[in-house]
Order: structure tokens, then sequence, then C-alpha cells
């Protein structure tokens, strides 16, 4: 018996129960995916908190008697009375190679049925942006594969450009394309064998859109072989306004990592329109006061500060980046609305696509007077210079005279020449949806249309010839177009190369 009670007293003296302190409250009332609660008298701003049913929620209403909070699970579960506990922990999300491939919810849980991610760090969804020290200017492209885009409009690696327009006029067919490219050129530089290729990995973050279409994104993706590549963040339109605000900080810690990690990677924000009128659904109801369009005084700080997290870093920073495409919907046209505004003045240029002009069948319907690129002309590689050059203002000039040309038939001859170039370069620009075109494709194209070797072909058949020199070139001249690679100009060399190869596929094409 002795023995017995001294091994039990043994046992017990052994136990060193775990003492945790968790601050606990309770539910007054839960309307519209918020909760109020009373009694979390040391909760953080943005902690997150278990709810029964294991739910979680987020603390963004810090009151003097009680506490708001978004729930990001189903919030009819919840009744008042109910117990909330705080974590003492920010909400934070899985991040790292790991997640390449695979399909998360806003709070970086697998949603693609193949299985749970064995992530090994985490990051949290709020982080202030990079300083100005650690940061360097935009130097390196990122190629979009849109040969309008890639010409008119570059793109630096670490760069914010918006891609704006109506819906329908293909803005996520533009970031799509640009997804599908680096995954071109990373497959492309790993089988090379360079030690200084940096690839790029991609996010794609999809807010507010209907189910289907985020299927026929990742379908798209998995068919181009870009999902290897790819991390996809979603948040449904059917999903509760929290998860639709939380997504695109949420795919930005993804991101960041590989920027903080010395690597390349480009996050498509898939539109910060359903964002901001997320943002604002969630803000009434915590009645917050609301300012113009009903939307909160803070909803520039959303954008900002979410946007300022893209960055180009230096060499002592581990000269990583992380390229942001934000896409925002416009109504009728209209640039000048509140939000549109706004994340024009937060990005470094901007894209604007017109429905006139992919309803005439221009597509990408890019508009050159109203795009810009405001840091990227650094990051442009010289032989797209070379050929680039004069082609925004060609075009510009090109649309006004075409204007003018309309009401007059006696034009002269050097008019006449201008709106014959400017109709073959619309032409050569027009592009079909995820097939994108390699930058020494794109220089070889321009530069066939600088010299004169597209006049003499119609109009209507200039797509189909730039089809065929392209094929001509990717088949039978693979040297030449490496060498415009290497070189990353036109020079002497490179040019009598592509004067022979050009005239010599003239030569074929003309017989056809």
């Amino acid at each position: 018996m002795n023995t017995i009670l001294e091994q039990i007293e043994k046992e017990i003296s052994a136990l060193a129960p775990e003492v945790g302190k968790t601050n606990t409250g309770v539910i007054t009332a839960v309307a519209d995916g918020v909760a109020k609660v009373e009694g979390l008298s040391e909760v953080m701003y943005n902690e997150m908190v278990e709810f029964p049913h294991d739910i979680t929620g987020i603390a963004l209403n810090l009151e003097e008697d009680e506490v708001g909070i978004v729930c990001l699970g189903d919030a009819n579960l919840l009744k008042e009375g109910d117990e909330v506990r705080t974590t003492g922990r920010l909400l934070s999300v899985p991040v790292g190679k790991e997640m390449l491939g695979r399909v998360v919810n806003a709070i970086g849980e697998p949603i693609d049925g193949k299985g749970p991610i064995d992530a090994k760090e985490t990051y949290p969804i709020e982080k202030i942006a990079p300083g100005i020290i650690p940061r360097k200017s935009v130097d390196q492209p990122l190629q979009t594969g849109i040969m309008a885009i890639d010409s008119m409009i570059p793109i630096g690696r670490g760069q914010r450009e918006l891609i704006i327009g109506d819906r329908q006029t293909g803005k996520t067919t533009i970031a799509i394309d640009t997804i599908i490219n680096q995954a071109n050129i990373n497959r492309q530089g790993i089988a090379s064998g360079d030690e200084s290729f940096r690839p790029v990995y991609s996010i794609y973050v999809a807010v507010g859109q209907k189910n289907s279409t985020i299927a026929r994104t990742i379908k798209a993706l998995e068919k181009a072989g870009a999902l290897e590549y790819t991390i996809i963040v979603t948040a449904p339109a059917a999903e509760n306004a929290a998860n639709l605000f939380l997504a695109p900080f949420a795919g930005c810690a993804m991101g960041e990592w590989f920027m903080q990690n010395g690597m390349d990677a480009l996050i498509v924000y898939d539109d910060l329109s359903k964002q901001a009128a997320a943002y604002r659904q969630i803000s009434l109801v915590l009645k917050r006061p609301a300012g113009r369009e009903a939307y909160p005084g803070d909803v520039f700080y959303l954008h900002s500060r979410l946007l300022e997290r893209s960055a180009r870093l230096n060499e002592g920073n581990g000269n990583g980046s992380l390229t942001a495409l934000p896409i925002i919907e416009t109504q009728a046209g209209d640039v000048s609305a509140y939000i549109p505004t706004n994340v024009i003045s937060i990005t470094d240029g901007q894209i604007f696509l017109e429905t006139d002009l992919f309803n005439q069948g221009i597509r990408p319907a890019v508009s050159v007077g109203l795009s810009v690129s405001r840091v990227g002309s650094a990051a442009q590689i010289k032989a797209a210079k070379q050929v680039a050059g004069k082609v925004k203002l060609e075009l510009a000039a090109y649309r006004e005279l075409a204007a003018f040309a309309q009401f007059g038939s006696d034009l002269d001859a050097r008019t006449r020449r201008q709106l014959d170039r400017g109709a073959r370069t619309v032409e050569l620009f027009k592009q079909p949806a995820y097939s994108p075109k390699s930058v020494e494709i794109q220089v070889s194209l321009l530069w066939s249309l600088q010299n004169d070797f597209f006049d003499d072909i119609d109009v209507d058949d200039i797509v189909s010839a730039a089809g065929s020199l392209q094929e001509y070139l990717e088949t039978g001249k693979r040297d030449l177009l490496d060498k415009i690679l290497s070189k990353k100009k036109i020079d002497d060399e490179v040019e009598a190369g592509l004067k022979e190869a050009v005239a010599a596929w003239k030569s074929t094409f003309k017989q056809n």
C-alpha cells in the first residue's frame, strides 16, 4: 500500500502543470459577420481571437467598453453569450516555396484538395513597408509578353503598375498573360543553366470573383504550365467581406517572403475595387464614420499600405523585388472616381483599357494616350528601346490623324504614309489571349515594321504575316534570337542577321 502511495506522490510531484493566461470575453451581439464582445481588456488591434466552432476572428474596433471583431468563418453559428478567447497572435499566413502550385484561401489554408501544405515559416499579413534606405531604383525589366505593353509602357521589377478599365475589357487577361510569360522565361532560363538567372514567382489574388471564373483562370495557368511557379489566393464573391478584405494582404505577405529572401516575385490583385467595397461594408457595420461614396476615411491608407510593400531592395538587403499589378474596375470609363484616383496616385503608372478599342477588335485594348509607366523605361533592354522608341508617339499621332482623315479625302503623301504605318502598328500589336511573345520576337517584329518590311503587306494580313515571321524565326533562326537575347541590343551584326532573315522570310511569304 505504501509503495502505491509513494508512487502516486512521486508522480504528482513530477507534474508541472502548464499555467497559461488567456483573456476571455463574451459576445453581446452578432450581426452581418461582426461580433461585439465585452471583457477582452487585453486584446491587440488586428489580433486573432477564437470563437466557438473553430471560428477565427480579427479585432478591428477597440472601443472603451467593447471590441468589434470580424468573423472569418460562418457567423451564423455564433450567438449572444458565447465565450471568446484572445490568442496573443497577430493574423499570420504560411509562406515559402511550398506554397507554389497551390490554391489557398484568405488565411493561407489549402482549398485545392491536394492535402496540407508543409510550410516552414509564417509571415504577419500586416507589415510596415520597406523604407527609402533599403530600396533601390527599378532597373530590371519584367516582361509581360504583350507587345503593346513591353514596347510602350514597359514594367520593371519592383514597380507598381495599375491595370484599369471597365468590366470585360481584358484586365485579367493581361495579368494572366504576364504570369504565363514569367513561367515561360523561368523554364527557358533554368534550362539554359545560366547561374545568374533570376526566376520570377507569381502570386495571383482573386477577390470577389465567381468560383467558375477562378476555376477557369486556374485551368488556363495549368494548361500553360505556369501553376508550378504560382500561388493562387482566392476570396470568392460568396465569402464574407472579411475574407475579401484580407486576401490581398495575405497574398502580399507570401510575395514579401520571396522579396526578403533575395528572390523576385510578381503579385496580381484582381481586383482592389472589390476589396475596397468589402472594407466599406465592414466599416459601416462597425459603425465607423462614412466619407466620400460611403467609403471610410482610411480607404486610401488601405491601398497605400498594401501597395507600398512592393519594392526593389538593394544589394545589402538581398536584392529581391516584389512587382505589383493591381487591377481596378471603372464605371463607364470614369477614372476620376474615388478609388481609381486613389490607386492611380499610389502606383508608378497605369495601363488603361478602353471599351471602344476592345469592341473594335483591338485587343489588348490599351489606350496609348492615357497609359503611362513612370519608372519602367529605365528597366527596358536597349534592343527594345532601339525599336520601340518612336512607336508610342507614332501611334498617338496616328490616332489623331485618323480622326481628322475621316473628314477629308485629299491627304498628302506624308500623311497617308503616317496613316498606313499607324494602321499596321495597331494590327501588329493585336495579340490573342494566353499567347505571350518573348522579348526577342517582339524586337524582331518591331524592327521589321520600322524597316518597312510590312509596308507592302495588306493591313488585314499583318496579323497572319507577324505569326508567320515569328514561326520562321523560332524554327529556323534560333541562333539569331539567342544573339538578341544575350547582347540585349541591336548592333551591326544583329541588324545584318535580321535583314537577311526577314528578307528570306518575305520571299517565301509572298509566294503563299
